[in-house]
């Protein structure tokens, strides 16, 4: 995993640096055009906002980037900036957009550029030389138009590959998952940022830099309504969380014990492929599965619901779900929350995730010596009837990557 971060970043690396190179000893061309991009493309770096599960964090960035990048005349005049230039301007002006983000220590500022880099890269690789010798000359109008939007495509796709890779380097989790919801959300804000880029090339090419602005203000307003919204959903993940203290303030469960079993439970998700959806009504399950405990006269010692009976389980969770829908969270989260503790067959996999996950977080408290190991066992030994067996060797393999050594399912 880390050969495959380190290797986009020397890719990325060598780009910026070989661009530069070749900037510097030639120079600017249409040095009023690249100042132009190049503060546009500062503008929509300084707003950018790195809220939990947006896809894209500088939409109006991205855009001016990519219509750069297939820029190839100025107001009926032809320009002649290249690949070079169109790497070396995004660099700059990346890297001054960034500066406020840096100093508040917010980021990943790195792989952020390294995404950039690479997709503005290649679209220009595939459009500037050609362009420059004449290869799209007998492209006019219409045709012109969808040219640009097939190589956008294109760009998004390489796009959505390089962004899985580094989150897969990153976090260790599944490839092919991540790939899988990088390529659901383009037909959103991507094909915003898509269509944003080509209009903008085609209206520079035939008005001039007047056509920036223009085109810029509704992927701006668009940018700052996706910041306000990942901000209205941290909000609301903080309300759940402050819920699912309930009952650890109460004394019903012990302390982090919500907390503890959401971040399991949603790698355990990752592990099995679930997708960005999914795992948000997988961690405000997790987070509420043991709000039922409330309805409980006497509270179970520890909050150790898996070791009483069958009824007794059902009986909490489907109180649960009652008081998850009081709360205004969705009808899944709620639905998640009251079949817990159906038999695992007829449970959906996020029901079957939150069962096994918190088992194991009450197990490894009385396993003694052995920790996880036992507590693991413990749970194959349950999945004849009690635990999904996926679900467990998933679990095994998340805490197998958290250097854990665990002994291999048999």
């Amino acid at each position: 995993m880390g050969g495959l971060l380190s290797l986009l970043r020397a890719a990325a690396g060598l780009l910026v640096v070989g661009s530069l190179l070749v900037v510097l000893r030639s120079g600017l061309e249409e040095r009023s055009v690249a100042l132009a991009f190049g503060v546009l493309m500062a503008v929509g770096e300084l707003t950018r906002w790195s809220g939990p599960g947006l896809r894209e964090a500088a939409p109006l960035g991205s855009a001016a980037s990519l219509s750069y990048a297939l820029l190839g005349e100025h107001a009926g005049h032809a320009t002649h900036h290249g690949v070079a230039q169109v790497v070396s301007v995004v660099v700059a002006a990346s890297l001054l957009g960034s500066v406020p983000h840096l100093a508040r220590g917010q980021g990943p500022v790195l792989d952020h550029l390294v995404r950039r880099v690479l997709a503005v890269g290649f679209a220009a690789v595939c459009f500037q030389p050609l362009y420059n010798h004449g290869v799209f000359d007998r492209w006019t109008g219409p045709a012109y138009a969808l040219l640009l939007l097939a190589l956008l495509v294109l760009t998004a796709l390489c796009d959505a590959v390089v962004a899985a890779a580094l989150a897969h380097s990153r976090t260790g989790w599944p490839f092919a998952p991540l790939l899988r919801d990088e390529l659901r959300s383009l037909p959103g804000i991507g094909s915003a940022v898509a269509a944003t880029g080509a209009v903008m090339a085609l209206a520079v090419a035939v008005v001039g830099l007047w056509a920036l602005p223009v085109f810029s203000v509704p992927l701006l307003l668009t940018q700052l309504s996706l910041r306000r919204y990942a901000a209205v959903r941290a909000t609301y993940r903080q309300t759940i969380a402050s819920l699912a203290r309930a009952t650890e303030i109460a004394g019903y469960t012990p302390a982090g014990h919500a907390r503890r079993v959401a971040a399991l439970s949603e790698a355990v998700g990752r592990d099995l492929g679930l997708t960005e959806p999914e795992l948000t009504v997988l961690e405000y399950a997790a987070l509420m599965h043991d709000i039922g405990q409330l309805s409980l006269v006497d509270p179970v010692p520890a909050g150790a619901t898996a070791g009483l009976p069958a009824a007794e389980q059902r009986r909490i969770a489907l109180l649960g779900g009652a008081v998850v829908r009081q709360t205004g969270a969705s009808a899944q989260v709620a639905m998640v929350v009251e079949r817990q503790a159906d038999p695992y067959p007829e449970q959906p996999t996020a029901a079957r995730i939150v069962r096994v996950v918190n088992a194991y977080e009450e197990k490894v408290r009385d396993a003694g010596p052995g920790g996880p190991l036992t507590a693991l066992e413990e749970l194959r030994l349950g999945t004849g009837g009690e635990y999904a067996p996926e679900v467990v060797e998933a679990l095994a393999r998340v805490l197998s990557r958290d250097c854990l050594t665990l002994p291999a399912a048999g």
